[in-house]
């Protein structure tokens, strides 16, 4: 895997992930990582997308580990990183995966680039905080609900909150998610230590572009998506997917009666694997 910087026009810089699979015949597929995480792609998948022919392309979101900050982002922005990094790359068109925090942020590249995304998988993710009839913090854990509810108030509010020193909560994963976390996805804790050892700015701007309006509207998603979710989750409950995928046009909904937030991420392989279908489809 090659990292790269590319600086934009504005003077920002977007850190960069990108692995190609060896052959010829390719699927970029961009990963939209969760909060707080940097963009390294999950390594888990590496052998699966080498034989299924996936290009792993992945990015640091702004204020998370080599990106800059970008004042007041919210999740639509992420469309315009994206395609910037294509760009850069000779990409037309692309497939896009996020899990948890990054899933809002893939679909507003499905979304925003309907000429370029073919289609999109989005695991364990939230729902729009406008969605009409989604009780929106219903089932979430107290903890990521604080959270989310400061960041509600404005970004002063969400930084006040973080200096509380409140404990972390362990109960906001279940056992199966520990245990995910314990086997293969293990793989989380490298990509979340140097995302929360760069500071809180990044989560900080997430939960504040979570909970404000998205900038793009999810029943115009015109490619076809995947919705992947535990009905254990206990940080975004599995009312959000159900809710996405009532108003996305070619949507397909996988709900995993045992799985957790984390423990979900078993299931990360058949969606790459549906991916590659889609492309053959296209």
């Amino acid at each position: 895997m090659r990292e790269e910087d590319l600086v934009l026009g504005d003077g920002r810089t977007l850190h960069f992930y990108d692995m190609p699979p060896p052959g010829e015949q390719q699927l970029a597929v961009f990963w939209h990582h969760g909060t707080p995480n940097i963009g390294r792609p999950p390594e888990p998948l590496f052998a699966l997308a080498a034989e299924l022919g996936i290009r792993w392309i992945g990015y640091d979101r702004p204020s998370y580990g080599g990106s800059s900050e970008r004042t007041g982002r919210d999740v639509a922005s992420a469309a315009f990183d994206v395609e910037r990094i294509a760009d850069r790359l000779g990409i037309g068109r692309f497939a896009v995966m996020g899990h948890s925090g990054g899933a809002p942020h893939a679909l507003a590249c499905a979304a925003l680039l309907p000429e370029r995304v073919v289609a999109a998988v989005s695991i364990a993710g939230l729902a729009p905080p406008d969605a009409e009839g989604l009780d929106w913090f219903k089932g979430m854990g107290e903890y990521g609900a604080a959270a989310l509810r400061a960041a509600a108030q404005g970004r002063a509010a969400r930084e006040y909150h973080d200096t509380l020193g409140l404990e972390f909560d362990r109960a906001m994963f279940t056992s199966e998610d520990w245990e995910a976390l314990a086997g293969p996805w293990s793989w989380f804790d490298s990509v979340v230590r140097p995302a929360v050892a760069k500071g809180p700015a990044g989560a900080i701007d997430d939960d504040v572009a979570y909970v404000t309006p998205w900038d793009f509207d999810c029943t115009r998603i015109a490619c076809p998506v995947l919705f992947v979710h535990g009905m254990q989750d206990r940080v975004v409950p599995a009312a959000h997917s159900e809710w996405l995928a009532q108003h996305c046009r070619w949507a397909e909904l996988w709900q995993r009666p045992d799985d957790g937030h984390l423990s979900v991420m078993n299931y990360a392989a058949s969606s790459l694997v549906w991916l590659r279908g889609q492309l053959r489809a296209d």
